[in-house]
């Protein structure tokens, strides 16, 4: 079973009806109990990291996320669920994330390229488990203003570039999170949902 985490944030039902699309059985719950019986966990996120936080931590549920991650159990972050991952970001100055990894959320540095990134670019990957089946440099949606610059920069699966290189996907052990939508992305979305499904 594939705990979704409920905390009010996020595309819970589309993400959920394209994880069950490609073979996972999926669950939206807000129980410790869930979590723990979980064979893998995904972190959905929408909004500002402040708000995120905020809202993880009213259900108590930070615990038992940080346990089940330190203890082997494989997390998909999405969106903000990628970026709560590191310590804090400039967004929300003063918030702590849950400090998973080392490293900032900054804004992007797009020069004259509107923020928010909003849409569809191509994204560069290396060796990685997410990523295992496709090619060349796929097209993902994105919708974000900031990305994580994390200080163990091999953790970085995947990049994107708008106005600068930005962070598309991290990859550590047991924890795969993506800042673009995979839920959004039609096949190649499909196919990055599925590799973690099936891992």
């Amino acid at each position: 079973m594939i705990i979704l985490i409920d905390y009010g944030v996020g595309n819970l039902y589309s993400v959920a009806k394209a994880v069950a699309s490609v073979g996972g059985d999926v669950k939206i719950s807000s129980a410790a109990d869930d979590l723990k019986r979980a064979e893998k966990i995904i972190l959905p996120g929408v909004g500002a990291f402040g708000d995120c936080m905020k809202n993880l931590s009213a259900t108590g549920l930070i615990p038992t996320i940080e346990r089940e991650v330190a203890g082997g159990k494989k997390i998909l972050g999405i969106c903000v669920g990628l970026q709560i991952l590191f310590a804090g970001s400039e967004e929300s100055a003063g918030v702590d994330g849950l400090k998973i990894f080392g490293g900032q959320v900054r804004r992007i540095r797009a020069g004259d390229l509107k923020i928010p990134h909003m849409g569809w670019n191509s994204v560069s990957f290396g060796d990685s488990k997410l990523f295992a089946g496709l090619s060349g440099a796929p097209y993902f949606y994105f919708v974000h203003s900031f990305h994580a610059v994390p200080d163990d920069k091999k953790i970085i699966a995947a990049t994107t570039t708008y106005g600068e290189q930005v962070t598309a996907a991290i990859e550590f052990e047991n924890i795969f999170a993506t800042q673009f939508h995979p839920e959004k992305s039609g096949d190649v979305g499909l196919r990055v949902l599925k590799n973690f499904v099936e891992l």
